[in-house]
């Protein structure tokens, strides 16, 4: 059904915009809290009376978006946890501890516009996480996570722990992604050999229409010769 919004609904619309929603989320949500009416005639007279003072609020909140987003672009926000010895955490980092970090300095963001781009921090180092701002501008942070003891880097793995690592993960392989690997180097291996014996067989025909060509040369000097010899 349709209806206008009264005030700003996060990931539906702003304050006088018109939107088609379920008709149940409208009726038990929206019009209980008076973020939204019905679109009628009565309605939509109304926010064309309230157009100039909307318009009023969104420049202001574009203001307070541009301010916020230097603020906080490339701000470095460090967070300790505890963590073992290998730098993984005892628990991961949430969008609330970073709101309450930066509320520390004054910076007030709310905890659903923290992105930390579909990746889960659980170890110790240094994430990118965005700020999601008013229409649709954004604001990256740095997000540095550090042990209780002071780790602020996962220690180097050596080579033999990447190379159990990298055997590990193969074995986990399931079976049949395994023989599509193989069916397709093999595959690979075919079209190579074929493309090779091709190109044998071109230069060979090449070799013996240049050959040919030679000979042809040849006996029709030898038959230049013998007519100047019977003259």
């Amino acid at each position: 059904m349709k209806i206008i919004l009264n005030e700003d609904v996060y990931n539906l619309g702003e304050e006088g915009d018109v939107c088609d929603v379920a008709r149940g989320y409208a009726r038990n949500y929206l019009f209980p809290k008076q973020l939204a009416f019905p679109y009628t005639k009565e309605n939509i007279a109304n926010f064309e009376s309230r157009k100039a003072s909307i318009e009023k609020r969104k420049e202001e909140k574009r203001q307070q978006a541009l301010s916020l987003k230097e603020r906080l672009d490339g701000k470095e926000v460090v967070i300790t946890m505890n963590a073992g010895q290998g730098g993984k955490l005892f628990g991961s980092v949430t969008s609330t501890m970073i709101v309450e970090e930066l509320l520390k300095e004054g910076i007030e963001v709310e905890k659903k516009k923290i992105d930390f781009k579909s990746q889960s921090v659980k170890m110790v180092g240094t994430y990118p996480v965005t700020v999601k701002l008013y229409e649709n501008n954004e604001a990256e942070l740095k997000l540095k996570v550090v042990s209780q003891g002071g780790m602020e880097q996962p220690p180097q793995k050596t080579a033999e722990e990447k190379a159990e690592e990298k055997a590990e993960k193969k074995a986990e392989e399931p079976e049949s992604e395994v023989s599509a690997k193989e069916e397709a180097a093999q595959e690979d291996s075919t079209e190579k050999s074929a493309a090779a014996k091709a190109s044998a067989e071109t230069g060979a025909e090449e070799k013996s229409a240049e050959e040919a060509a030679a000979e042809a040369v040849v006996a029709a000097e030898e038959a230049e010769s013998e007519k100047e010899k019977e003259e």
